[in-house]
C-alpha cells in the first residue's frame, strides 16, 4: 500500500478529500440534516455520514478535536433532539403548575362542600322546627289587608 504524496495529505496523515468529507459530514450532522445516519452527535455516525473507515477517521486528530468541541457545546443533541427535550421541559412546566392549580381546586372543592353539609344540616333543623309551630301564614295576605293603613309599598 502506498502512502499519498504531501500534497494530497494533512498534518494528521489523512487526505485532503477525507477532510473534506469529515467537515461536511460534521456540518450536515451538527445541522441536523444527515443523509445516512439517524442523526445522533456521536464519532459513529460522523465516520459513517462522511463515508469513510472509523481507523481513517481516527487518524483526522484534528477533525475529532473539533468534533470534540462542537458537539460538546451541544450536550451531543441534535437540533431535533433538542426541541424536543425543551418542549418536554416546557411540558413537565405546565403539568406542575396544573397540578398546583389542581390542588388549589380540590382546596375549595372540600370547603365549599362542608360549607353546603352544614347549611343542609341547618335547613333540616328549621324544617324539624317549623313542623312543631301551627300553620304558616301567607305575609302577602296579611298585607294587602294592611294597605290602607300603612300606604301603598
Amino acid at each position: 500500500m502506498t502512502r499519498p504524496t504531501s500534497t494530497e495529505t494533512t498534518t494528521d496523515d489523512v487526505s485532503v478529500q477525507t477532510v473534506k468529507a469529515l467537515r461536511a459530514a460534521m456540518e450536515r450532522l451538527l445541522a441536523g440534516r444527515p443523509t445516512c445516519t439517524d442523526g445522533r452527535l456521536v464519532k459513529e455516525n460522523l465516520y459513517r455520514e462522511a463515508g469513510v473507515s472509523r481507523a481513517t477517521m481516527n487518524r483526522a486528530h484534528s477533525i475529532l478535536a473539533e468534533w470534540d468541541r462542537r458537539t460538546a457545546a451541544t450536550d451531543a443533541r441534535t437540533p431535533g433532539e433538542a426541541r424536543r427535550d425543551d418542549e418536554l421541559h416546557e411540558l413537565r412546566v405546565e403539568v406542575k403548575n396544573l397540578k398546583r392549580e389542581r390542588t388549589q381546586l380540590q382546596g375549595r372543592l372540600d370547603a365549599s362542600a362542608t360549607v353546603i353539609a352544614a347549611l343542609h344540616h341547618d335547613n333540616a333543623a328549621l324544617r324539624d322546627e317549623l313542623k312543631g309551630c301551627r300553620t304558616v301564614v301567607a305575609l302577602d295576605g296579611h298585607r294587602a289587608a294592611r294597605t290602607d293603613v300603612i300606604g301603598p309599598c
